[in-house]
């Protein structure tokens, strides 16, 4: 596998991340023999470090140091929330046109062992923003109704909790097309059957930061591709 690569210097690295691909080895997926990390490393020749995660199923740019240094100082940008991360999505139903999701999320257990003690934990604060782009009005019955209806939607993460998107669309009772864990599966099936669709309707469409050596304000762009690509351009604004 080649992965497209974004931007590059001698500090940092940036891909376009597919649909399906692991970010780093996990024991979640242990029996996964690729992964972005260990292929990115061939690709260029050098070590690289994951500056942030995007879950398996979410396309879209993800960031790479080149030294612990880099990493270091692009983990204290993270930390403080200096950057701006823009993703789009389809959900289900007409969204507001736009908002502010202020919903504390409980950390979500990898393992079925882990799901007592993480039940323990308390909910951690969570922030996303949202702008509806589209909307798009389908004739068919998918569920109760007659006709189905389907939101193109910008989402700004303000913190980085882990499927902090994809829960807070499941709170504002929107879930994103394709999301087998908390999404409808009826609508799922819908995708698959009418436009072809296997994959979780999310993607990291742009990052901007500020480079941790120049100090210069820096924006990576992914466009959304293929089958997601096809579906978005059906929704009016």
């Amino acid at each position: 596998m080649h992965l497209p690569i974004i931007y590059q210097d001698e500090y940092l690295v940036a891909i376009h991340k597919p649909a399906g691909l692991l970010v780093h080895k996990s024991l979640i997926d242990k029996h996964e023999s690729q992964y972005a990390m260990q292929i990115l490393r061939d690709q260029i020749g050098q070590w690289v470090y994951p500056l942030h995660r995007l879950d398996r199923p979410t396309s879209g740019v993800l960031l790479f140091g080149l030294s612990k240094e880099v990493a270091q100082l692009m983990g204290e940008q993270f930390e403080q929330r200096l950057l701006q991360k823009t993703y789009w999505a389809i959900v289900r139903g007409y969204i507001n046109k736009e908002g502010i999701i202020d919903h504390p999320i409980k950390p979500t257990a990898d393992f079925k062992r882990d799901k007592q003690r993480i039940a323990q934990k308390e909910a951690q604060e969570a922030i996303t923003g949202y702008r509806r782009l589209g909307t798009l009005e389908l004739p068919y019955c998918v569920d109760q109704f007659p006709i189905s209806r389907y939101s193109l939607v910008e989402l700004s993460p303000q913190t980085g909790r882990k499927h902090q998107l994809r829960k807070h669309m499941k709170h504002l009772s929107h879930p994103i097309i394709g999301d087998p864990k908390y999404g409808k599966s009826k609508h799922n099936h819908f995708f698959k059957e009418h436009f072809n669709c296997h994959r979780l309707l999310l993607a990291a469409t742009q990052l901007t930061l500020n480079h941790p050596i120049t100090h210069q304000s820096l924006t990576l762009s992914a466009p959304i591709n293929s089958v997601f690509s096809d579906i978005a351009q059906l929704f009016k604004p």
